[in-house]
């Protein structure tokens, strides 16, 4: 775009130079401004000006035009610090060099609706919101959806884990190895020590991997609600565990992996545990939204945004860390003083039933902050890689 007049594409009158003409729109020309009438004065200044009135009401011409000539001046040029367009500037979406049509446009980085990066999506934080902005959506899922959540993370993550640490209590043989330490005069090991180890062994893994497939469920119909509500669909509790039923099984499969291959890292040393942890804490939500390769594209967001997800998820170890320690020491105090066999009694042993369902109810908070926590920080990297929004999520969430 240029800042003269667009050129005039009347035919010329005689004695006029014809449009193919070089000299035609040069500087210093003094023929008539486009559009107009040879031989008639101008009425006032050309099209897109904000005209100043003159005395009487009339339409006084521009600063530097001459009615007289017809032209800009004695050289046929626009007065200094004259723009086009007349506001100074060019307005959002259009450009500042020729050849680009001048109209007005989105702004940079602006999509449709329904196409992504919404500022308003209760779900997915757009880039640049920061860290307000991830508070903030992972507040809005708790408040929506916290009627369902809880009752699925009591049935699905509280109770089975309390009644695994019940089981494991019950079986553990370390206080008849201490009283037969004390009364034995030998360095020997207990009697039935290989036996009473391998039970709570198989008793300690096994449990803990059926447990991983009830979490499983419960972190399926979790996410589950948390889209569906976000969504502005109707996230109910029976239809939430249905999916979770239907999801568990793959997510339990590549939780159990992803479980391996830390406790691999963390045998070698602390810190390679700890980076795999982080570097795959994306795998579950990639299994449920994706589909496939949750190991690799949890490795690809971790090095591509590699401070904003390593914060992301510090805060949300540092939620479960805290809501996890704090029920776990009250557990053990609680059950110290039922004595070193809590089950040798029937009042011993329901005391101790009762402290591990007070602690294990304690630790819900830590389930739901580390579910939520992660479900929106995925949708962030999501954002990061190209436009998304909540309704696309739901629909690639099933």
């Amino acid at each position: 775009m240029t800042d003269q007049p667009p050129s005039s594409t009347t035919p010329s009158g005689p004695g006029e130079p014809g449009p193919s003409d070089p000299t035609q729109g040069q500087p210093g020309s003094a023929g008539p401004p486009p559009g107009s009438v040879p031989g008639v004065p101008p009425a006032g200044p050309p099209p897109g000006w904000e005209s100043a009135q003159g005395a009487g009401g009339a339409a006084a011409p521009p600063p530097g035009w001459d009615p007289a000539q017809g032209a800009w001046g004695p050289a046929g040029q626009p007065p200094q610090g004259w723009t086009f367009p007349p506001t100074g500037g060019y307005p959002p979406g259009a450009g500042s060099y020729g050849g680009q049509p001048w109209y007005p446009g989105p702004p940079v980085n602006w999509y449709p609706p329904g196409y992504g990066y919404d500022p308003n999506d209760p779900l997915v934080t757009p880039p640049g919101a920061g860290l307000a902005g991830w508070f903030s959506r992972c507040g809005g899922a708790l408040r929506r959806g916290w009627r369902q959540l809880v009752p699925i993370m009591l049935l699905t993550q509280v109770l089975p884990a309390a009644v695994l640490s019940v089981i494991s209590l019950g079986v553990n043989p370390s206080a008849t190895w201490a009283a037969e330490a004390e009364t034995s005069t030998t360095a020997a090991l207990p009697d039935n020590f290989a036996v009473e180890l391998l039970g709570l062994l198989v008793v300690a893994i096994g449990g803990s991997v059926l447990v991983g497939l009830l979490q499983a469920v419960g972190w399926a119909a979790g996410s589950w609600v948390i889209t569906q509500q976000a969504a502005g669909q109707p996230g109910s509790l029976d239809s939430a565990l249905r999916y979770g039923l239907r999801r568990a099984l793959g997510l339990w499969g590549w939780t159990l992996l992803v479980s391996l291959l830390i406790g691999i890292g963390a045998c070698f040393c602390v810190l390679p545990g700890v980076y795999l942890a982080f570097a795959l804490s994306m795998a579950g939500p990639v299994y449920l939204f994706e589909r496939h390769n949750p190991i690799g594209r949890s490795f690809r967001m971790f090095h591509d945004r590699l401070g904003l997800l390593l914060g992301r998820v510090a805060l949300v170890a540092l939620a479960v860390i805290v809501g996890t320690a704090i029920p776990g020491l009250l557990e053990s105090a609680g059950t110290a003083g039922l004595g070193t066999d809590p089950f040798a009694s029937p009042g011993s042993a329901v005391g101790a039933v009762v402290v591990i369902g007070i602690t294990a109810v304690l630790v819900l908070p830590a389930y739901l902050a580390q579910m939520i926590g992660l479900l929106v920080t995925y949708a962030e990297q999501r954002a990061h890689e190209a436009p998304v929004n909540t309704p696309g999520l739901a629909a690639e969430l099933g």
